[in-house]
């Protein structure tokens, strides 16, 4: 396979998924892997949609607006958010085997990370409150997290789920680093999606170069409502254009018994780490939040 095709496989284009209700639709049949998928639910004012769940696990995470999601006898109400670049969002889980019934009175745009999986864990809200909020490199390298869903922060049984806020100008997802081989305590397979969205309708530029032999090679320019899939490689650096936040939303699940991303940096990229500690963390952020855990 080509870097050419590679690029159409792998860089979903805003809008070459839509489906329905849904601007982006992608499940593990249209990724070719098995168990993460992603879509973008977009309601009219007074919209309500029905999501099945089948077989998987899914957070409802306000990407503009708020909803009301009822799920297994419980009722949440979203407060949701102007924008991604405004603010931490409230969020629902809806458990596997499950009927939930979203409604928006004001409409909205709505994430839906799912992950195909074993348990079925109760409905739940997630407060914006409780979000933890990290800021993470330093320099040219600094950008914020909201580790909503992260593996250590909220209970799924396989998806994990976070955003990330680059400010203008800056690298983040870097040094490069995967998360493609079942080495226990060092790194852990996940499959892994990018879905961006460019403040002010610009472009950021994303990378991924292949960890082996015919291993998945991409560089994407991206621009709001596309998707990135990562299904094995190097990813990274994001790269976000002066001027110009760029937000991704990742989502990955993955095959092993415990619920972890583990990660391992390129071997030619790695020392960017050790940099970090003399330099200041950009003084853009946080964008909102709170201060960086310890």
């Amino acid at each position: 396979m080509t870097a050419d095709d590679d690029r159409s496989r792998y860089h979903l284009k805003a809008g070459s998924t839509a489906n329905g209700s849904y601007t982006l639709d992608i499940g593990p049949e249209r990724a070719g892997w098995d168990r993460s998928s992603l879509r973008v639910l977009e309601l009219a004012p007074g919209g309500v949609h029905t999501l099945v769940t089948g077989g998987s696990e899914w957070i409802v995470l306000p990407l503009t607006g708020g909803c009301t999601v009822h799920s297994s006898g419980e009722i949440f109400e979203l407060l949701g958010r102007e924008s991604v670049f405004s603010g931490v969002s409230d969020f629902a889980y809806v458990p596997r085997d499950a009927h939930a019934q979203i409604a928006s009175g004001a409409g909205g745009r709505f994430a839906l990370a799912g992950a195909k999986c074993e348990r079925r864990l109760p409905a739940r809200y997630g407060p914006a409150p409780e979000v933890p909020v990290e800021l993470r490199g330093s320099g040219n390298c600094s950008r914020q997290v909201n580790n909503f869903a992260a593996a250590d922060t909220f209970e799924c049984d396989r998806l994990i789920a976070v955003e990330v806020l680059t400010p203008g100008g800056n690298w983040s997802s870097y040094p490069p680093h995967k998360h493609d081989e079942h080495r226990p305590g060092a790194e852990s397979v996940l499959e892994e999606i990018y879905y961006f969205e460019v403040e002010h309708d610009g472009l950021g530029y994303h990378r991924v170069s292949p960890s082996r032999t015919g291993g998945t090679d991409v560089l994407a320019e991206v621009s709001s409502g596309d998707a990135v899939l990562i299904p094995d490689g190097w990813h990274g650096p994001s790269i976000a254009p002066p001027g110009r936040t760029l937000y991704y939303l990742n989502v990955m699940a993955g095959p092993g018994e415990q619920r972890e991303w583990l990660i391992s940096d390129h071997p030619d990229h790695g020392w960017i780490r050790d940099t970090w500690p003399a330099q200041p963390v950009d003084p853009r952020l946080p964008f909102y939040g709170t201060e960086p855990r310890p």
